[in-house]
């Protein structure tokens, strides 16, 4: 049974608004995707944005190499099936040219690392406009951010520097060099995003409903057991769990959630329950108080 959602309807309609303000206002958008739940939110808003049209920019996605196997499957199937223009960048690409190091131990990620790639496709494509599925609600730094947040020439973001967004006008000008980072679903919440999920019956990978897999526990979080990605000590037990995951980033930095919830309504009831952030499956924001705010300094989205 599909729970109350009236109040998605004015978050759909301002998500609409600043798509097409996007498509008006600058010269070569594009849509950051990853595969994760916010970015395919992304994709059917700019469907209704642009109907009966077709979607008018590329999706770009900086492929990290350790995602989850389901996530890209999934992303090809959607691109295919809606006949998406697809832009891949890799991050391997980044580290074989010399650009950024390769860590190494039991906390890796390639999820740093994946900045230098993005801009450097910013800078290829020359695209002035980055759309994202970024939320306030989900950290702190993100909570800083307005709909249409500038970068400048070298890709960073001045937390200090924030333009006023009043009685929904979004400013567009940017001098040369610069670019804005976009965020249509900034006012969503967790819950708004799988609510919606539920009234539009979109299709999400199958990482997000419960499945049995071999993981082990680490720091208190489940973690895959994948022996070429993930490391792990000899210590650490591999079981098979019923788990599931709430948030789609690399497999070394995404801890998963112990989980029935196999169909989206089960899902949405176990988020309105919930009293932790699905963000805090995400090792990569646990590095220092601050290490969001600093990666988005240096122009991570």
């Amino acid at each position: 049974m599909i729970k109350n959602t009236s109040h998605i309807n004015p978050l759909e309609n301002e998500a609409i608004y600043i798509f097409r303000e996007v498509v008006a206002q600058f010269e070569k958008p594009v849509l950051l995707f990853s595969g994760g739940k916010d970015s395919i939110t992304l994709v059917r808003l700019a469907q209704k944005a642009f109907y009966p049209s077709k979607i008018p920019f590329p999706l770009l996605h900086i492929d990290t190499g350790h995602n989850f196997p389901e996530t890209i499957a999934f992303r090809d199937k959607l691109i295919k099936e809606l006949g998406l223009e697809l832009i891949v960048r890799n991050v391997q690409d980044s580290i074989d040219q010399g650009k950024v190091k390769e860590e190494s131990g039991r906390y890796s990620s390639r999820n740093v690392l994946q900045t230098t790639t993005l801009l450097d496709a910013i800078e290829e494509f020359k695209f002035d406009a980055c759309i994202g599925g970024a939320r306030r609600d989900e950290e702190k730094a993100r909570a800083k951010e307005r709909m249409f947040s500038i970068r400048d020439d070298f890709g960073q973001w001045d937390e200090k520097n924030q333009r006023p967004e009043l009685f929904d006008m979004l400013n567009g000008q940017i001098e040369l060099g610069q670019n804005v980072r976009v965020f249509p679903i900034s006012n969503w919440t967790e819950l708004d995003v799988w609510s919606y999920i539920e009234k539009e019956q979109i299709e999400i990978p199958s990482i997000y409903f419960a499945h049995l897999r071999k993981t082990f526990i680490r720091d208190g979080m489940i973690w895959t057991n994948d022996d070429a990605i993930v490391f792990r000590d000899e210590e650490e037990e591999v079981k098979e769990r019923l788990i599931r995951f709430r948030t789609v980033g690399d497999m070394s930095c995404t801890a998963a959630v112990l989980s029935a919830a196999s169909d989206i309504s089960s899902v949405v009831q176990e988020i309105r329950e919930s009293t932790i952030s699905e963000r805090g499956a995400r090792i990569d924001d646990k590095r220092s108080e601050a290490a969001m705010e600093k990666r988005k300094q240096h122009g991570y989205f």
